[in-house]
C-alpha cells in the first residue's frame, strides 16, 4: 500500500498547485519524508526532480547527498545545475569531486560558459571552496570602499573595473545593474547589446573581445551614486580546468 508520503512525492510531478502543495507538506513533515523523496526520485520527471531538490534544501537533511550527486548525471541541464547548487548550499561532504566532474562534462558538451548551468556549477564550486574567483587589486579596493550589503560596485567605476579585469586576463561574461534606494534594491535595465563570444577563439582574444563589448556597454550604462554594477567574469582555468 502506498503511504501518504509516497503519494506526496509522486504529486511533485503534478500540476503547479498540486506540486506546490505536496512540496509544502513534505517540507513540513521534514526529515521523516526524506527517505521517500530519495526513493521516489527515479520515477519523477524533470519538474518533479527540481521540486524534490527544493524539498532537500529546505529540510537540510544530509542524507540526500548521494541522491543529489546522482542527479549530476541527469539528462536535464537544469536538474544538474540545481543539484550542484544544492550540494553546495547544504555543504554535503564528498561533493567537490562529483561537482568538478559535472563542470568538466558541461564544458565537454560545449555548453557556453555564460549559460545558466555552468554558471550555477561554478557558484557551487566556489561555495564548496574548490574554486577561487580571481579578483584583481583595483577591483578589490573599489569593492572595499562600498557598503557590505551593496549589490556590486559603484557604476561610476565600471570602466575601471572592466579594464582591471581584462588587464588580469579575466573574461567578462555580462553585467547586471542595481538601484539602491531607501525602500530597497531594484534591478535596472542595462544596454541590450546582445553580444556573444566565440568560445573556440584563443583566450587572449576572448579577453579583449569581452573588454571591447563591456566598455561599449559602460558608455551606455546607467550611472549614478545609487546605481551599482555586478559583472560576472571567468578565469582561463574556468574554461580549461586541470584534469
Amino acid at each position: 500500500m502506498t503511504s501518504h508520503i509516497e503519494t506526496l512525492v509522486q504529486q511533485l510531478d503534478g500540476k503547479a498547485d498540486e506540486s506546490y502543495d505536496a512540496r509544502a507538506e513534505l517540507i513540513w513533515i521534514g526529515a521523516d519524508a526524506i527517505p521517500a523523496v530519495i526513493n521516489g526520485l527515479p520515477s519523477l520527471g524533470g519538474f518533479g526532480q527540481l521540486t524534490a531538490i527544493e524539498v532537500f534544501e529546505e529540510v537540510g537533511d544530509p542524507r540526500c547527498g548521494p541522491a543529489l550527486i546522482g542527479l549530476l548525471d541527469s539528462d536535464n541541464p537544469t536538474v544538474r545545475e540545481w543539484a550542484a547548487m544544492a550540494l553546495a548550499s547544504l555543504k554535503i561532504d564528498g561533493a567537490v569531486e562529483p561537482v568538478r566532474r559535472a563542470y568538466r562534462a558541461c564544458l565537454e558538451r560545449a555548453t557556453p560558459p555564460d549559460w545558466s548551468e555552468p554558471e550555477g556549477i561554478r557558484w557551487a564550486l566556489t561555495e564548496l571552496g574548490a574554486r577561487a574567483p580571481v579578483v584583481p587589486p583595483l577591483t578589490t579596493r573599489l569593492r572595499a570602499s562600498t557598503a557590505d550589503d551593496a549589490p556590486g560596485w559603484p557604476s561610476t567605476h565600471f570602466t575601471e573595473i572592466i579594464n582591471d579585469l581584462a588587464d588580469h586576463a579575466q573574461v567578462i561574461l555580462y553585467s547586471q545593474f542595481w538601484r539602491v534606494d531607501v525602500g530597497g534594491t531594484y534591478g535596472v535595465s542595462g544596454p541590450d547589446l546582445g553580444w556573444e563570444l566565440d568560445w573556440t577563439a584563443p583566450w587572449e582574444h576572448l579577453v579583449e573581445e569581452a573588454r571591447t563589448w563591456s566598455l561599449l556597454e559602460a558608455s551606455e550604462a546607467p550611472a549614478d551614486d545609487n546605481i551599482f554594477v555586478a559583472p560576472t567574469w571567468i578565469d582561463r582555468t574556468d574554461l580549461h580546468p586541470e584534469r
